[in-house]
């Protein structure tokens, strides 16, 4: 049986809920749109982790170079999408309790572990520290790849992509992921998955980075390739002589109070023989 008049009440209750809210001074939170696109695949010997390097804010490009691929443990690295602070303290908070658990313990950090403590930590705010993260490292029981969400739901799977970008990353991954991948397969999939992203997501862009982990070593290709590069450059460069762009006026105020000066007059009391001989001196400061 269908009742056509459910809509209209749950419009009726969604606008009495708005103006409730908004009576009590409350507004509704709006989405985050991340800007990025991470990925990693599983290859034969350990994990390849790949990032795009750039950072926004709205529609404003923010930084061209920044690091996306965060260090967690010798062993284990990190690829964050979000709120560029939230994933850095994140990871960061999550590093320094790994160091101090292998002082403790005299053993290597395992992949498990800190998959655990960044979800425990994001599951405790319920979403609003904004890191999406991208987990890969090689432990005793081999190389492992998890994505972890804001709410600290998380997957292992061969191969991930996470961030606005990870629509296109993810469509060349499909096309081009085998079991049992080679270094070299690897990284090249990985390269093209962040550049599909890069071309395709206006909110991803800058280089490529690229993380590869296995047994006993772990390398950091810091741009790896350089997407979008400029084509032409002058090769005298651009000189243009002052007053080729015309000014059409100009104004300077002089600040209403340039400089301040403050007098201060300390009175040092010191007891002789049961008297107090007032002593003074005055300081002048300038500012």
């Amino acid at each position: 049986m269908v009742f056509p008049c459910l809509p209209l009440l749950r419009h009726a209750a969604s606008l009495w809920y708005g103006s409730l809210c908004g009576r009590r001074g409350y507004t509704m939170p709006k989405p985050v749109k991340t800007g990025t696109t991470i990925a990693g695949v599983v290859f034969a010997d350990g994990i390849v982790l790949g990032a795009d390097t750039r950072a926004t804010s709205g529609s404003t490009v923010f930084e061209k170079f920044c690091e996306k691929i965060h260090y967690i443990a010798p062993n284990i690295y990190c690829c964050g999408a979000g709120t560029s602070a939230d994933t850095e303290s994140s990871t960061g908070l999550i590093s320094s309790q790994l160091e101090l658990h292998r002082l403790a313990t005299g053993r290597e950090s395992r992949v498990s572990t800190s998959l655990t403590m960044l979800k425990r930590m994001l599951f405790r705010y319920q979403g609003h520290v904004s890191a999406a993260l991208v987990l890969g490292g090689v432990d005793l029981h081999g190389p492992h790849l998890y994505t972890v969400y804001p709410h600290g739901s998380t997957d292992r799977l061969p191969y991930v992509t996470m961030g606005s970008g990870s629509l296109a990353a993810m469509a060349v991954f499909e096309t081009g992921y085998k079991d049992d991948l080679s270094l070299e397969d690897a990284k090249n999939l990985v390269y093209r998955g962040i550049s599909a992203g890069i071309y395709n997501d206006l909110g991803s862009g800058g280089n490529v980075d690229l993380c590869i982990i296995k047994r006993g070593s772990t390398e950091y290709l810091r741009g790896f390739a350089t997407e979008n590069a400029r084509k032409y450059r002058r090769p005298s460069g651009y000189a243009f002589a002052p007053g080729t762009t015309a000014v059409l006026s100009s104004k300077f105020t002089r600040p209403l109070k340039e400089i301040a000066v403050v007098e201060e007059a300390g009175v040092a009391e010191a007891a002789v023989d049961g008297a107090a001989t007032p002593a003074t001196g005055e300081m002048d400061t300038t500012t």
